[in-house]
Protein backbone atom coordinates (compact mmCIF):
# COMPACT_ATOMS: atom_id res chain seq x y z
CA UNK A 1 0.00 0.00 0.00
CA UNK A 2 1.69 3.49 -1.27
CA UNK A 3 1.93 5.97 1.68
CA UNK A 4 -1.04 8.11 -0.25
CA UNK A 5 -3.40 5.10 -0.07
CA UNK A 6 -2.76 4.64 3.79
CA UNK A 7 -3.24 7.99 4.32
CA UNK A 8 -6.24 8.21 2.65
CA UNK A 9 -7.14 4.59 5.13
CA UNK A 10 -6.53 6.81 8.05
CA UNK A 11 -8.36 10.06 6.55
CA UNK A 12 -11.17 7.62 6.12
CA UNK A 13 -10.89 6.24 9.62
CA UNK A 14 -10.97 9.59 11.38
CA UNK A 15 -13.95 10.80 9.24
CA UNK A 16 -16.07 7.83 10.40
CA UNK A 17 -15.10 8.14 14.32
CA UNK A 18 -15.75 11.65 14.15
CA UNK A 19 -19.57 10.90 12.60
CA UNK A 20 -19.97 8.13 15.41
CA UNK A 21 -18.91 10.42 17.86
CA UNK A 22 -20.85 13.41 16.20
CA UNK A 23 -24.25 10.56 16.56
CA UNK A 24 -23.48 9.90 20.05
CA UNK A 25 -23.20 13.52 21.59
CA UNK A 26 -26.01 14.40 19.54
CA UNK A 27 -27.95 10.98 20.86
CA UNK A 28 -27.30 12.61 24.85
CA UNK A 29 -28.92 15.78 24.21
CA UNK A 30 -31.41 14.23 22.73
CA UNK A 31 -31.64 11.68 25.76
CA UNK A 32 -31.43 14.55 28.02
CA UNK A 33 -34.09 16.50 26.38
CA UNK A 34 -36.33 13.33 25.95
CA UNK A 35 -35.78 13.31 29.93
CA UNK A 36 -37.20 16.91 30.70
CA UNK A 37 -40.36 16.63 28.52
CA UNK A 38 -41.20 14.26 31.11
CA UNK A 39 -41.82 16.86 33.72
CA UNK A 40 -41.84 19.91 31.41
CA UNK A 41 -43.84 20.46 28.19
CA UNK A 42 -42.07 19.65 24.84
CA UNK A 43 -42.53 22.67 22.99
CA UNK A 44 -40.37 24.87 25.92
CA UNK A 45 -37.59 21.78 26.13
CA UNK A 46 -37.01 22.54 22.32
CA UNK A 47 -37.13 26.36 22.90
CA UNK A 48 -34.66 25.79 25.37
CA UNK A 49 -32.47 23.90 22.91
CA UNK A 50 -32.45 26.06 20.03
CA UNK A 51 -31.41 28.79 22.48
CA UNK A 52 -28.68 26.52 23.66
CA UNK A 53 -27.58 25.71 20.17
CA UNK A 54 -27.71 29.58 19.32
CA UNK A 55 -25.51 30.53 22.45
CA UNK A 56 -23.12 27.54 22.25
CA UNK A 57 -22.73 28.77 18.40
CA UNK A 58 -22.07 31.73 19.58
CA UNK A 59 -19.50 31.15 22.02
CA UNK A 60 -17.55 28.50 19.07
CA UNK A 61 -17.41 31.39 17.10
CA UNK A 62 -16.37 34.14 19.17
CA UNK A 63 -13.67 31.58 21.36
CA UNK A 64 -12.24 30.98 17.37
CA UNK A 65 -11.72 34.89 16.36
CA UNK A 66 -8.43 36.45 16.97
CA UNK A 67 -9.69 39.78 18.19
CA UNK A 68 -13.38 41.57 18.41
CA UNK A 69 -12.20 43.02 15.39
CA UNK A 70 -12.17 39.49 13.89
CA UNK A 71 -15.86 38.34 15.32
CA UNK A 72 -17.65 41.45 14.41
CA UNK A 73 -16.23 40.67 10.58
CA UNK A 74 -17.46 37.23 11.01
CA UNK A 75 -21.00 37.50 12.22
CA UNK A 76 -22.52 37.32 9.32
CA UNK A 77 -20.58 34.69 7.94
CA UNK A 78 -21.31 32.82 10.89
CA UNK A 79 -25.01 33.52 11.26
CA UNK A 80 -25.45 32.50 7.37
CA UNK A 81 -23.40 29.17 8.17
CA UNK A 82 -25.08 28.08 11.33
CA UNK A 83 -28.41 28.73 9.88
CA UNK A 84 -27.83 26.90 6.49
CA UNK A 85 -26.58 23.47 8.46
CA UNK A 86 -29.47 23.56 10.75
CA UNK A 87 -31.94 24.06 7.23
CA UNK A 88 -29.58 21.04 5.92
CA UNK A 89 -30.42 18.82 9.16
CA UNK A 90 -34.10 20.18 9.73
CA UNK A 91 -35.51 18.96 6.15
CA UNK A 92 -33.76 15.88 6.84
CA UNK A 93 -35.00 14.90 9.33
CA UNK A 94 -38.43 16.06 8.39
CA UNK A 95 -38.13 13.56 5.70
CA UNK A 96 -37.42 11.02 7.60
CA UNK A 97 -40.46 11.75 9.56
CA UNK A 98 -42.48 11.97 6.82
CA UNK A 99 -41.37 8.54 5.95
CA UNK A 100 -42.55 7.46 8.73
CA UNK A 101 -46.02 8.37 8.46
CA UNK A 102 -46.01 6.97 5.15
CA UNK A 103 -45.04 3.83 6.54
CA UNK A 104 -47.74 3.92 9.16
CA UNK A 105 -50.41 4.24 6.50
CA UNK A 106 -49.02 1.72 4.55
CA UNK A 107 -49.22 -0.88 7.46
Amino acid sequence: MSDIEEQEKQTKQKQKEANLNFIKIADVFIAQANKECENVDHQLVNASLLYASARFSSFITASMSESKERFEENIDEAIKFYTEEFNKMLKEHMKQYNSVFDQKKDS
